[in-house]
């Protein structure tokens, strides 16, 4: 297969590399983030840009193993990403489309653009049948790119990516197909959408919000005595499904992985809210349905002896806000068992309407019992007391 050059019509040209390429793809991946969610080598040495640009793109090429291209200005001939196919399997049909982008040159679209020409070739002249792209979960960034260019993600791949030093990890895998390449992005994914939007609040978790007389902040091993003794509360056992005899091992775990595979995954946003010494005083979340990307429901439970102080109305509000204005939701449910009035007056304080009863709604410990819900829109959001 001869090597080929592509221009995209907005500034773009993409073409093999040549070994005189090799100091700015050395100086590119010294970049963190190209180190943090591809498998260049680290640390990433002259040679191994020599060595890339080099040897392995001429037997890339004259193999037909991948197609490795150059992302360059058409203009001033700088380096701005690498775009290309790898593990190609012309008899299959086959083929990854991957890329990385320069930071100097992020903010431009780059990675989308040269995606998208890459993908217009693989299937207009290779006559590819399908095309994959691949993340880490965590990268949203990466995600977003793929999805406007029409790649469709269904789901989390459990260990379906080598990890740097050695084993797997979770990743997400997209699939195009020919005439499914979008040139113009769908709403929800475009520049400025809502889908973009959320990508970046993901990949970006605050680490304390203002939530009037408490705070929202990340959960810490610290609180686990305190999470602990908080889901073993009788109170908090009747009304919620957690496993009874809440074990110290069963915090850990929660404290270390719940919250944050959420935040990687993008199926929510999740929270310990704090008082004003910054003592654990309960556990928050939101959690994005995975049929309606504008709908979520929140969660909550509070500390014994954090009740009664406002502070859950003061984080439900809060997190409320935070989905609304960075999460671009539009709708947020409520749910509780029939009869938790503590926290129906908290969701109607904070604005939810309730909308009735469902019958055999709610699961708690294998048995399904009534519950109740209600819905908060943008709009009935209450202001802080």
């Amino acid at each position: 297969m001869d090597p080929i050059e592509l221009a995209t019509g907005d500034g773009l040209v993409l073409r093999a590399w040549q070994p005189e390429d090799a100091a700015d793809v050395f100086r590119a991946c010294q970049d963190p983030l190209i180190q943090r969610w591809t498998m260049v080598p680290v640390p990433y040495l002259p040679e191994h840009a020599e060595g890339f640009t080099g040897e392995l793109t001429r037997a890339a090429w004259a193999g037909e193993t991948s197609a490795p291209l150059g992302v360059f200005d058409a203009r001033s001939g700088e380096l701005l990403a690498s775009a290309g196919l790898v593990a190609l399997d012309r008899r299959g049909g086959d083929a990854e489309l991957g890329t990385w982008v320069a930071p100097w040159a992020r903010g431009r679209r780059v990675a989308e653009r040269a995606g998208r020409a890459v993908a217009h070739w693989a299937f207009e002249v290779l006559g590819l049948r399908r095309l994959t792209w691949r993340a880490e979960i965590g990268n949203h960034a990466s995600k977003l790119t793929a999805e406007r260019i029409g790649f469709t993600f269904d789901g989390v791949v459990r260990a379906g990516l080598p990890a740097r030093g050695g084993g797997f990890v979770d990743g997400w895998q997209g699939v195009l197909l020919p005439g499914e390449v979008c040139d113009t992005p769908p709403a929800w994914v475009a520049p400025g959408g809502p889908g973009a939007q959320r990508a970046h609040a993901l990949s970006h978790p605050p680490e304390r919000l203002p939530a009037g007389p408490c705070t929202l902040r990340t959960l810490r091993d610290s609180d686990l005595d305190d999470l602990v003794a908080t889901f073993r509360d009788p109170d908090t056992v009747q009304w919620t499904s957690i496993p009874l005899d809440y074990r110290p091992e069963q915090g850990r775990e929660f404290v270390r992985n719940a919250y944050p595979a959420m935040w990687l995954r993008g199926t929510g946003a999740g929270f310990a809210f704090a008082d004003r010494e910054d003592r654990f005083a309960g556990t928050i979340d939101l959690r994005i349905s995975g049929l309606d990307p504008v709908t979520a429901e929140v969660g909550y439970s509070a500390a014994p002896w954090a009740r009664g102080k406002g502070y859950t109305t003061a984080a439900v509000r809060a997190v409320c806000r935070y989905g609304f204005e960075r999460l671009a939701l539009g709708r947020i449910v409520w749910r509780a068992h029939v009869g938790n009035d503590a926290s129906r007056r908290v969701a109607e304080k904070v604005g939810f309407k309730v909308e009735g009863v469902q019958r055999d709604s709610c699961v708690q410990r294998g048995e399904r019992v009534d519950g109740w819900v209600a819905t908060l829109l943008r709009p009935d959001l209450t202001a802080e007391n």
